[in-house]
């Protein structure tokens, strides 16, 4: 989930300031990402014509936003698009929940500013792999309906043998509920040199609905895997 970032502030003042990450590649991308803003009004997300400003610094904000506002607080929500992604919205350390499809923020002033805020960009299951990248597939269902659930958090977690180094791959589900969670990283093994690997994937529609599953490679390898999503 996406945090707050540390960022050099440019000469702008903006009420919000957001840094798109590319999640499995870990580098910062505003390549092919576009931004769109709705303002909250009559009960109803409206969408609205002002874009985005890409500043030197890698964020993309909104300078001058709040010009019109006259002082009364105006209630914004940003949502992002970029082919092959798909935005994680809440930030790091918040807990996840699919229903969750955009960062709101409140406009008051145009000398609003605030702290730039990193979001995460997942893989979505159309993402492509570079060839020779190991993934799994399969589809987050609803345990009692079998209904396919959409934008629900697929993670797996782990710690390499060889090289004592933590790990995590993660992605969201797409609208039939289909994922596709690549597995770069070693997982967990018997022995030393078995040929087995065991990952324990975990999903997240939101807190208290959630699904697991335990993957073993090469034994499940093209096999489409199904994760049932239940109250705990």
């Amino acid at each position: 989930m996406s945090r707050f970032l540390p960022l050099e502030r440019s000469t702008l003042s903006s009420p919000a300031w957001f840094v798109p990450f590319d999640d499995y590649r870990r580098h910062v991308r505003t390549a092919g990402v576009s931004v769109l803003l709705d303002r909250w009004h009559e009960g109803v997300w409206v969408p609205q014509d002002t874009a985005a400003v890409r500043t030197p610094s890698a964020a993309l904000a909104y300078p001058g936003l709040g010009r019109h506002s006259a002082g009364e607080p105006r209630r914004h929500r940003v949502r992002f698009v970029a082919a092959g992604y798909q935005p994680l919205y809440p930030a790091d350390g918040q807990p996840f929940s699919s229903d969750v499809v955009g960062i709101e923020f409140v406009v008051r002033s145009e000398e609003d500013t605030a702290a730039p805020r990193l979001v995460r960009l997942l893989p979505a299951v159309t993402f492509p792999y570079p060839p020779g990248v190991r993934t799994v597939h399969g589809v987050v269902l609803d345990a009692r309906t079998r209904a396919p659930l959409e934008n629900v958090l697929v993670e797996a977690r782990g710690r390499a043998s060889r090289d004592p180094v933590s790990w995590h791959e993660r992605t969201l589900s797409g609208a039939r509920g289909a994922f596709r969670l690549a597995l770069r990283w070693e997982g967990e093994k018997a022995e030393e040199h078995a040929v087995e690997e065991t990952f324990r994937l975990e999903a997240v529609q939101r807190p208290g609905r959630t699904g697991a599953l335990v993957v073993r490679l090469p034994r499940d390898a093209g096999t489409r895997q199904v994760i049932e999503i239940r109250e705990q």
